[in-house]
């Protein structure tokens, strides 16, 4: 029988309100759980006595608990890819009352996350990720990974944060100084079973985040994924040890928390690249490509293994029920495709709603005070195109987006430089039509770049294009959104881009993609000199591999924050309204891609 839910929700869908939402499970005989048995209470009368005066007080009928009977089997919640969405898809008022549900027919639960949890929205921004961690104590997670956008705070911060954590942060590969961090695995007993959790980061994050946060006071880099080792050996080994390790500890499921995902830019480190490299896991949980591919494949030994993938922002959960006689009798994703999110249309009341209240009010207070307005959307999403799965397709990574545009006229305009820079994966929210608040402007741009101001070569300026487009039509954080230039990529060449170990640009061999680049109406001169402004992660702190700008001469170093820029442009430049100049989603025609 289907112990889940089928949340591809109708809008006669009552669960999680007035009754149970799980379907009954089946008799299994009872082992021992870490379920709190709920002693009734019994109505009493109590006689209270001062010296003054002598009176009977009755209290009031206490409702009586039912005592919850441990059926004997465990179910695994996973979440990954959260990014602060703490109110969207069934948010953590959802999440909580489904493991309430399960809790109450008896299951004993573990909680999960996949990482990319505390940073993606005004809420992680303004509080560094504090207030995150404080609600995911308040659901009681059992353990965690770090994803890459959990160091965008910087290391030192991150480290700060996961002292703060009630739960267990575990990484087999993040070293320090070649000692690991956090515990490669965590075991927890219930239903008379061992389970471990072993926990991996995508080498990617070194490049992915800015290449400072690894770095002692001199430069030096002291931390590591092992993104040093480019076959792949050196994490698949770690994974494999740590696997091991558990399995000699008695584990009697070893299960994989990976933030590895799928995408050609991850290789040699994705699931897949794990999985066939390794032996003793029996699924894997994982993060980072914000998909929901339930994907079965053979490892070393041509065993088969699953890998589960629940998306980003809530959107799904994870589950996998195990039984101590039966094993692992189901597992898949419970998915909410309404765009309201489940404690909204379903008014679910309870105790992490209350949290997230809490939470959310004084950052509301703040945020919704309105700065300026567009007369246009504002896209980092193709407003027409649709995925497979019928979710909108990213385009701010590997095509010019009028939002594109709006951010590289922001820091061309606030600093004065000839050229604008900036990169599309620090680009992260739509701006729909109308009033601009604070926190709109915080979602697109969350991380706090700071604007500099720069003078570099033309060479220099075509290094970093040609990095920027290295991946078209794939994804890639690196895509440059441009202002006062124009240029082409031409798909039809492969890129000649290579790297080092730390992602970082070597160098650029044979025919390049981009071409016909423009500054206003003139060819660009690879020997004349020009003033770029951007964001540090890009121009000064070789954020996403760029290594283009290396010793170029800094004239201003931060300016002011990407946010505060953007607000300025908007308020100041364009009169407080963005208008029809920026109507055409994919942008003025200064990005050519030649199919």
């Amino acid at each position: 029988m289907k112990k889940g839910i089928s949340v591809l929700l109708s809008a006669s869908m009552l669960f999680l309100v007035s009754c149970s939402f799980l379907e009954d499970p089946p008799a299994l005989e009872p082992g021992s759980s870490d379920v709190s048995i709920v002693a009734p209470e019994v109505a009493v009368t109590e006689t209270a006595v001062t010296e003054e005066t002598e009176e009977t007080v009755e209290t009031e009928p206490v409702e009586e608990q039912p005592v919850v009977e441990p059926n004997g089997e465990v179910c695994i919640l996973i979440t990954s890819d959260v990014h602060c969405g703490i109110e969207n898809g069934f948010g953590y008022a959802g999440l909580y009352e489904i493991r309430e549900n399960l809790e109450g027919q008896g299951y004993d639960t573990i909680l999960i996350d996949d990482g990319d949890s505390i940073q993606g929205d005004t809420i992680g921004t303004l509080s560094q990720g504090e207030a995150i961690i404080d609600l995911m104590n308040e659901m009681g997670y059992d353990a965690a990974i770090p994803g890459n956008h959990e160091f965008d705070y910087g290391t030192d911060r991150f480290l700060e944060l996961t002292g703060m954590a009630d739960y267990p942060y575990i990484s087999c590969n993040f070293n320090q100084e070649g000692e690991p961090v956090f515990d490669p695995y965590v075991m927890i007993e219930t239903c008379g079973m061992k389970i471990a959790f072993v926990g991996m980061t995508t080498p990617v994050t070194f490049k992915s985040s800015t290449p400072g946060c690894f770095q002692d006071d001199e430069g030096n880099y002291i931390y590591s994924f092992m993104q040093e080792d480019m076959t792949g050996e050196a994490l698949y080994q770690a994974v494999q040890d740590a696997v091991d390790a558990a399995r000699a500890d008695g584990a009697d499921y070893v299960f994989a928390m990976g933030h590895l995902g799928n995408e050609a830019a991850c290789e040699p480190w994705t699931y897949g690249d794990v999985i066939a490299n390794t032996t003793g896991i029996d699924a894997f949980f994982d993060g980072h490509s914000h998909d929901t591919d339930e994907i079965t494949m053979l490892n070393a030994d041509g065993e088969e293994v699953t890998r589960y993938a629940v998306g980003t922002k809530l959107s799904c959960i994870g589950y996998m029920f195990i039984s101590p006689d039966a094993g692992i009798t189901d597992a898949g994703i419970w998915k909410w495709d309404n765009d309201i999110c489940a404690p909204v249309l379903l008014g679910i009341e309870n105790e992490m709603s209350e949290q997230v209240a809490l939470a959310l009010a004084d950052v509301e207070a703040s945020m919704g005070e309105v700065i300026a307005s567009t007369d246009v959307d504002l896209f980092i999403y193709d407003p027409v195109e649709m995925d497979e799965d019928g979710d909108p397709i990213r385009m701010i990574k590997r095509s010019e987006m009028n939002l594109g545009d709006l951010c590289a006229d922001a820091v061309r305009a606030v600093s004065g430089a000839d050229i604008g820079l900036v990169n599309g994966g620090g680009i992260k929210s739509n701006i729909p039509a109308g009033d601009i608040t604070y926190g709109d402007i915080l979602n697109v741009n969350p991380y706090g770049n700071q604007v500099c101001l720069v003078e570099v070569t033309g060479s220099q300026i075509l290094d970093a294009l040609e990095w920027g487009a290295r991946s078209v039509p794939e994804e890639c954080g690196a895509f440059l959104h441009v202002s006062g230039l124009t240029y082409e990529i031409d798909m039809n060449v492969t890129s000649g881009c290579t790297s080092d170990e730390n992602g970082l640009c070597t160098g650029i061999t044979g025919t390049r993609r981009v071409s016909n680049v423009m500054v206003g109406d003139q060819p660009l001169d690879p020997n004349a000199t020009y003033t770029v402004a951007g964001w540090d992660f890009v121009i000064l702190k070789n954020g996403d591999g760029f290594s283009a700008f290396d010793g170029c001469t800094v004239l201003s170093d931060g300016l002011m924050t990407d946010s505060q820029a953007l607000i300025k442009y908007i308020t100041e430049d364009l009169g407080g309204v963005v208008g029809e100049e920026y109507e055409d989603p994919y942008g003025q025609g200064r990005i050519t891609i030649v199919q």
